[in-house]
């Protein structure tokens, strides 16, 4: 037998393979309800849910901060598609928009 093997069936008291069988589908089974109730609650559903977002919106053109940004308004709006990406992505570019100038226009300095 392993020695590491030897040394667990010390800690856990254990003297036959049913009683190694029993503490094994304990330890399942509270991994088991361990998982559904983190799925019942908000953890990883919000986690894998963020992270969709990123997806989409990555998928929709965003690059660097534009990525959490898009993802943020779109998890906030309850509608992680593609379009409502492209749409908040679109926004987002029209409002940062700089205007330039044309060439024949005077800018105004300060104080002019």
């Amino acid at each position: 037998m392993h020695p590491a093997a030897r040394l667990s069936l010390q800690m856990l008291n254990v003297s036959d393979a049913g009683q190694l069988a029993a503490i094994a589908a304990s330890v399942g089974l509270a991994n088991n309800l361990a998982a559904l109730r983190a799925l019942a609650t908000d953890g990883i559903q919000r986690g894998h849910m963020a992270q969709h977002a990123r997806s989409v919106a990555l998928a929709a053109g965003a690059a660097g901060d534009l990525v959490q940004r898009v993802a943020q308004i779109i998890v906030e709006a309850r509608q992680i598609t593609l379009e409502a990406a492209e749409r908040a992505l679109a926004v987002i570019l029209a409002d940062s928009a700089v205007l330039i100038p044309d060439a024949e226009e005077s800018i105004p300095l300060m104080g002019e």
